[in-house]
């Protein structure tokens, strides 16, 4: 990645700005760190995020002793230009916890609903993946992408056909039960098929705007 003038962030008094990590694929946020001149610099350099640690006063590199590194899909700054959004491939885990997200502790009570759709969706894409590459005995998931794209083809069939029995019976309960059904069958169709979800986020975009110039 070529490295861009920064002469339009703003960085603190430390040389400091902070950069909020999000996953590419599910719009989850991450994590929050802080970079400078040399580990955005570093970051553009590799592809992979370096920041700089405030309690060590060094720069260290996202996966360094972990392997959960964070490959770089774009950076971007707000209006401000005091802060960074830097949208990353994850390998393993973000959070030195073992959390995927470090942002998983509620402050005060969470209901249910309150992760965002896109969110859900990319993490039940990440599960479907991971039972892929292990492969765990009495999956579902597992027994799916073994039975083939024929059987599995078959069961989206089945379940856009309960979505629109559901729909005709004007019955949202049922209606949200039978299309989380689709919608998985299809996340696991996808994952036969070797087809991301940030594929289909950009179709869906270049759509968005094409409706955008319609008007």
């Amino acid at each position: 990645m070529k490295i861009p003038s920064m002469e339009n962030l703003r960085f603190d008094d430390r040389g400091l700005i902070p950069a909020v990590v999000q996953d590419a694929e599910s719009g989850a946020v991450l994590m929050l760190a802080y970079m400078n001149r040399e580990s955005l610099a570093r970051t553009f350099e590799t592809g992979e995020t370096h920041f700089w640690s405030r309690s060590r006063n060094t720069l260290w590199h996202k996966g360094e002793t972990s392997g959960n590194f964070q490959t770089v899909r774009s950076i971007r700054y707000d209006c401000d230009a005091d802060a960074l959004l830097v949208n990353v491939d994850q390998k393993g885990q973000a959070c030195h916890t073992g959390e995927y997200s470090c942002f998983f502790t509620p402050l005060g009570e969470e209901g249910a609903g309150a992760a965002g759709f896109g969110e859900v969706m990319g993490n039940l894409a990440r599960v479907i993946h991971q039972r892929n590459l292990e492969r765990p005995k009495d999956s579902y998931t597992v027994k799916m992408l073994d039975g083939g794209i024929d059987r599995i083809l078959k069961k989206v069939g089945e379940e856009a056909g309960e979505v629109i029995i559901a729909a005709k019976n004007h019955r949202p309960e049922e209606i949200s039960w039978e299309v989380a059904d689709l919608l998985y069958h299809t996340l696991v169709m996808l994952e036969s098929e070797g087809v991301s979800l940030s594929l289909i986020a950009g179709e869906l975009e270049k759509r968005v705007g094409q409706r955008r110039h319609d008007k």
